[in-house]
């Protein structure tokens, strides 16, 4: 069969192996999740067969975190590393193949959402100044690179790539994406859930008691991991890129001065659906950290960031997420559900619900590029209007 014949044959199996990539704003790790999904949508059932994190090189980390700032980044060099981050992201699905004993032939599909190095999803105005199109142009932007084709090509597997840019064409802040998985997983009759996935950027998905796919709020609380690792490199003098088990945060005290300063960003209060990243939180917020805590011990400026996480999460749901229902039971998910600094001013601060950590957390962020797969080659919307405010669309863009 040709190409396109096998899409329509992966798209209407019983189930399909799929490896899901993610690749987080923290730049620490390529994600892969080797899945088999069994059905699509609401009655679809998840199981994750294989999970391997593999580092990115130090060289490519370096270069990449360039591109993140306006001022450095070079379009000739995004360029060349979209390419490149095509070639690790395949390396990864190449080399979680070959530690499993799974050939190609084995892997209905790939999902990648790919890695953001600029996001604006608020809308600008734009006058194209022709006679073929009447009145300004409303747009909103995203950019990700790791080129699907070169992943398509490498592994020869049909890849699933640029997730977010649909949902921002539909108007949406093409994040978070993981709502869709959570819905579908771990919505429950009696108990209101939070799922707050920790990576660089934190996000929550609210799914009230025995809600309904239209009930699904979800959003970006602020800073996850991001402002820690930036902190714990300096205090380490870059031995370290995370507060590991968060010894450092525990060594400190944290600064409530500090912390309320911090929390007066326009951001915390702004009303959902809202998005933030690097452009926000990330090596230009650290700096101000320093700066504003120059006379400050670092391990105290770490336990301010570990609580400025906690605070904002908690302020979040306190703000936005409660008011719309209850709330029984929190999931913790990402790299900083790792962290027990962190997780222990979570739990004082939520101290009415149950803090639970999400099994297999990790695995999640890839394991639902999977899920978005799976369902976009059915064509299912899988965006989420409570999450992004984008309308339904059907995420990603196939290579076959």
């Amino acid at each position: 069969m040709n190409r396109a014949e096998q899409l329509m044959h992966v798209a209407t199996k019983r189930s399909r192996r799929i490896i899901g990539l993610m690749s987080g704003t923290s730049l620490d790790a390529i994600d892969a999740a080797m899945v088999t999904i069994r059905g699509h949508g609401a009655k679809a059932e998840i199981k994750l067969e294989h999970f391997r994190s593999y580092p990115f090189p130090p060289k490519v980390r370096m270069a990449v975190r360039d591109l993140f700032d306006p001022k450095r980044a070079r379009v000739d060099q995004i360029c060349r590393y979209d390419f490149i981050l095509g070639e690790l992201f395949a390396g990864a699905v190449l080399r979680l193949m070959k530690d499993t004993n799974i050939p190609a032939r084995r892997v209905d599909l790939v999902a990648v959402a790919g890695q953001t190095i600029w996001h604006d999803p608020e809308p600008v105005l734009v006058n194209p100044e022709v006679p073929w199109i009447e009145g300004p142009i409303e747009t909103r932007s995203t950019f990700a690179i790791g080129q699907s084709a070169v992943i398509a090509e490498r592994t020869g597997i049909i890849t699933v790539g640029d997730l977010r840019v649909r949902d921002v064409a539909a108007g949406g802040q093409g994040a978070p994406l993981v709502p869709y998985f959570d819905w579908v997983l771990l919505r429950h009759k009696r108990r209101g859930r939070c799922i707050q996935n920790i990576g660089g950027i934190g996000n929550v998905t609210y799914i009230p008691p025995n809600g309904s796919w239209d009930d699904v709020f979800a959003f970006d609380t602020g800073p996850g991991n991001m402002i820690i690792d930036e902190l714990a490199s300096v205090a380490t003098n870059g031995k370290q890129h995370y507060d590991v088990d968060g010894a450092l945060a525990n060594s400190g005290v944290v600064d409530e001065e500090l912390l309320e300063q911090w929390l007066s960003d326009p951001y915390f209060a702004r009303v959902p659906p809202k998005t933030t990243g690097r452009e926000l939180f990330g090596a230009q917020f650290a700096r101000r950290i320093l700066s504003e805590g120059r006379d400050r011990r670092i391990e105290d400026l770490i336990a301010t960031a570990t609580a400025l996480t906690a605070e904002s999460i908690a302020r979040s749901y306190r703000d936005f997420v409660m008011p719309r229902g209850k709330v029984h039971e929190v999931m913790l998910a990402g790299g900083g559900s790792k962290n027990p600094a962190l997780v222990e001013m979570i739990r004082k601060r939520l101290s009415r619900q149950s803090v639970l950590i999400y099994q297999a957390s990790e695995a999640k962020e890839a394991m639902a590029m999977a899920m978005i797969a799976n369902d976009s080659v059915y064509g299912l919307h899988t965006n989420v209007a409570g999450a992004t405010g984008g309308k339904p669309a059907i995420l990603g863009k196939i290579c076959l």
